[in-house]
């Protein structure tokens, strides 16, 4: 296990490689700005390239106390470097899910679902979560890395779509988009909105007044493992509603950065595309079979449902699994060996020491028959080999909210 005094030393160098992995995809553009990039500075944020954006990595506080901050009280992160799209048409339903994998008809107004856009090969173009509306269009966010090729996929789908008679339409949001994450995120947010939070169940939205912005959508998710909201909202009115939240006087609201975004999504157990999913990786393989409506398995009618379904009667031949480890931490592209260290059984995708646990977490790709719970494995980490363990995700409960 890491004792206190080593981790904020050890998570250094997760900023480190948040850097490294933004700047592979900001070489040769200019970076691109939020509209609260001016609200960053001022508030100390550090800046690194992101996804073709500038984006602040983390604060003063550094990454462990905002990350631990984040899970005992509440957070804003600045996502509006994420893709927003509204999907309008008669035929927008149809549309989506001949693109993805999840079952979007069978969702009520105003609730969401985790799906992914999947190609001939099964394998993940994107994570995606897409929200029906009652105003009558689906909303649509998915990651700043593929955003173009994304909205370029959609646009061209849309097109052959109407030649085909149907009628759909794909617009990109222009909006600010705010996480708010934490225990305390109901505490500070429900003096500054015009409904009941409690009316708000995990993975649904709602349009909505937020501390006097009209027009704000507000949807029960998160990338953290706690309670939290994301927040649509005009981009001229996001840092107003920055301003706002980190002004509460209900609960201290610190400002996170994404280094901390990174330790705690890998603590909830979620991923990271390009890292732990990407388009040579199926749902199957990553473990996320879930996403897979019932209804769409049957009708077996997205992108790559054969191979896809044959995986899951079958089973995959690796999967993706988490890691419990101690001693120097374990980073992507880690080799993974059975318990004897003599044979190479997968590789790590991400990993870090985990501010909440004090000892490492992970996560990694190996053959199926090693990928049970509590199945011993070693980690190549500088020519050394330590002892890991096969553990549940996520590593640290969630706290998602439903209604009791």
């Amino acid at each position: 296990m890491l004792s206190g005094k080593l981790l904020p030393n050890v998570l250094t160098n997760v900023t480190k490689r948040i850097v490294c992995q933004c700047r592979r995809y900001s070489q040769n553009e200019s970076l691109k700005k939020t509209c609260l990039y001016d609200y960053h500075i001022k508030n100390g944020g550090k800046m690194v390239p992101f996804a073709g954006w500038s984006m602040p990595v983390q604060y003063a506080e550094g990454i462990s106390e905002s990350h631990l901050h984040v899970r005992s009280a509440v957070g804003l992160f600045d996502v509006s470097h994420m893709l927003q799209t509204r999907v309008t048409g008669k035929d927008r339903v149809p549309f989506v899910e001949s693109m993805i994998v999840g079952d979007v008809r069978g969702l009520r107004d105003n609730q969401g679902t985790l799906s992914v856009f999947t190609n001939d090969k099964g394998g993940i173009l994107d994570d995606l979560i897409v929200s029906k509306t009652e105003e009558g269009y689906l909303y649509v966010v998915s990651n700043a890395g593929c955003a173009e090729q994304d909205y370029k996929n959609m646009q061209s789908q849309a097109e052959q779509c109407r030649r085909r008679g149907m009628e759909v339409e794909v617009q990109m949001i222009c909006n600010g988009l705010l996480a708010l994450q934490g225990p305390s995120m109901a505490k500070v947010l429900q003096e500054g909105v015009d409904f009941d939070l409690n009316s708000l169940p995990f993975m649904t939205n709602k349009m909505a007044t937020v501390f006097g912005i009209p027009g704000c959508r507000v949807t029960r998710c998160g990338y953290t493992g706690e309670d939290g909201v994301e927040i649509s909202v005009s981009p001229e009115r996001t840092e107003n509603l920055a301003s706002a939240l980190t002004g509460s006087s209900r609960a201290p609201v610190m400002m996170i950065g994404l280094g901390a975004r990174d330790t705690l999504r890998l603590e909830a157990g979620l991923c990271l595309y390009g890292s732990d999913i990407d388009e040579n990786t199926t749902p199957v393989e990553a473990s996320l079979t879930w996403t897979i409506g019932k209804r769409r398995r049957e009708e077996a009618n997205f992108p790559g449902a054969s191979i896809i379904l044959k995986q899951i009667k079958e089973k995959p031949e690796r999967r993706r699994v988490g890691f419990l480890s101690s001693g120097a931490p374990a980073r992507g592209h880690t080799k993974i060996y059975d318990e004897s260290g003599s044979k190479l059984i997968g590789e790590l995708t991400s990993g870090c020491p985990s501010p909440s646990l004090k000892g490492n977490v992970s996560m990694g790709y190996v053959k199926t028959s090693y990928a049970k719970n509590g199945t011993k494995v070693k980690f190549e980490v500088r020519k050394k080999m330590l002892e890991a363990v096969v553990s549940k995700m996520p590593f640290v409960p969630s706290n998602y909210f439903s209604p009791k």
